[in-house]
């Protein structure tokens, strides 16, 4: 049996991933660890996002962990405070809570090739030393706001959706909203209901699949809460579905064909002015955006005091939106529904050996071992990482998966009675040519997209199963790494030598 050692363990970032690679580390034996979490309290994009409307769009059964499952959701796509308050209440649970240092953002993280540790740098100016690193800072937490001309001359309130105004009354006033991606959809309808005119900028057309969310009936919770088998059957259910979907982007063409016509119908059926059917059908294939699934988004772009407004923004005054034809339309307030910047850890500064620094080295081609380990970068475990997202499933499942590979990692350092790991450069070649295989000419290619780089690579994304993604990474496979023996204190490179002969 390995004895656990104490190693000194950063986690940034107390989200989803953050949370699960906590718990995952104390039910390994290692408890010297602290999450840096740069907002003032849990929840990653959950405590971000508290835009009007903010929900997940997958089932919250299967959205969640698979230790931690709860029967009392109030409805199949839970609230952003609802999933909040369970993030919080499973780090409470699994004593994880007290390892969170809130308002701690980590600037930078350098490898000390001597000591064969990590020196965090605080925005603070505080240092914190760790001997395992693992950023845990999600594909999606920096908002993006486009240079549009004219933004700085506009003189009314304007934010981003996940920087939310609460504090400004918008009943009466005209909106202009920028974007419709996932979060657009979900506040447009609830911002439609108070103003006085919403006018919504889209760049691109979202294919659309329905979403009844309504709250659990009594009969449906009492059955979910107290009946044996309930919760487990329609969690296996919800993700059968997921992976069903997942096939039809990826070895079905078929299936994805058949959903993109569902959605193409639903769509027509919502839209009866031909104009507005016009305007917001797709022109790409399913899959190749992210799909949506809302029931109100349509009816609300034909509501009479709201438009969908296709030409693109020319600039802004300090009144309103004027586009490429010459309309200018006014504006008391303007939202920033477009998304985020896919920068994985910047823009902190993560510097490996030799100098080097991770978002340098990557360019436009972000690349991890399984999403998680980096050749050059010791001892360093991404989570949520290079082509670790799901063009449809639950990302929950990619994470919890990687948090064991992360607890595993350590207990082969403690097997090895070494201080540090390293991927081999030639084992991450090779994984990372399999893999871009696998993605050249898939659905991701065929369009432009927050998937990809700008040089056409696709970045973010597994292109199989959930569950092909949780066995490849079920354990450490220590071939694949050089370690560093605890006994020499030479230089990594020269201990490397003399552990992995």
């Amino acid at each position: 049996m390995v004895t656990t050692t104490r190693r000194r363990i950063a986690i940034i970032g107390a989200g989803f991933s953050g949370i699960a690679a906590a718990i995952a580390l104390r039910e390994a034996g290692y408890d010297e660890q602290v999450v840096l979490e740069r907002a003032d309290e849990v929840g990653g994009v959950w405590a971000h996002n508290t835009y009007p409307g903010a929900a997940c769009d997958v089932p919250s059964y299967v959205y969640s962990y698979s230790y931690a499952q709860r029967r009392d959701w109030s409805r199949p796509c839970s609230p952003q405070a609802e999933i909040q308050r369970y993030l919080r209440d499973v780090a409470r649970d699994h004593g994880v809570l007290d390892d969170v240092r809130l308002g701690a953002e980590v600037v930078e993280a350098r490898w000390d090739e001597d000591e064969a540790t990590w020196t965090l740098t605080l925005a603070s100016g505080e240092e914190h030393v760790a001997d395992v690193l693992v950023p845990a800072c999600g594909q999606l937490t920096r908002p993006a706001i486009p240079e549009v001309p004219g933004r700085e001359r506009f003189a009314g309130p304007a934010f981003h959706s996940a920087a939310w105004d609460h504090d400004l009354d918008l009943a009466g006033r005209r909106i202009a909203v920028v974007g419709t991606g996932a979060s657009a959809i979900q506040f447009v309808p609830e911002l439609a209901d108070v103003a006085a005119r919403v006018d919504v900028y889209q760049r691109s057309a979202p294919y659309l699949l329905p979403r009844a969310n309504a709250p659990y009936p009594p009969l449906a919770r009492a059955a979910i809460e107290r009946v044996p088998g309930v919760q487990r059957v329609r969690r296996e259910g919800g993700r059968l579905l997921l992976e069903g979907l997942i096939a039809g982007f990826t070895v079905l063409p078929p299936l994805r064909l058949a959903v993109e016509r569902a959605s193409l119908g639903f769509m027509a059926l919502q839209t009866p002015d031909r104009e507005l059917r016009a305007k917001s059908r797709p022109d790409h294939p399913l899959g190749c955006k992210r799909m949506l699934f809302s029931s109100r988004w349509l009816p609300t772009l034909g509501r009479d005091h709201v438009e969908l407004v296709t030409d693109e923004i020319d600039h802004l005054t300090e009144d309103g939106v004027v586009t490429a034809d010459g309309v200018h339309r006014p504006a008391d307030v303007v939202v920033w529904g477009t998304g985020f910047e896919t920068r994985f850890v910047a823009p902190m500064r993560i510097v490996g050996r030799g100098g080097r620094e991770l978002t340098e080295q990557w360019g436009d081609a972000p690349r991890a071992h399984h999403g998680i380990t980096v050749p050059g970068y010791p001892n360093l475990f991404l989570l949520y990482g290079p082509n670790t997202n799901l063009g449809v499933g639950s990302v929950v499942e990619m994470l919890e998966a990687q948090a064991g590979y992360v607890a595993d990692a350590v207990r082969t350092l403690d097997a090895r009675d070494a201080v540090a790991m390293d991927v081999d450069p030639a084992v991450a070649a090779t994984s990372d040519a399999a893999l871009q295989a696998r993605l050249g000419g898939s659905i991701w290619t065929r369009c432009g997209s927050w998937y990809r780089s700008q040089n056409g690579r696709v970045t973010t994304n597994w292109p199989g199963f959930m569950r092909e993604y949780a066995r490849r990474v079920r354990r450490v496979e220590a071939d694949e790494f050089a370690f560093v023996a605890r006994v020499d204190r030479r230089t990594p490179q020269g201990a490397r030598e003399a552990v992995a002969g």
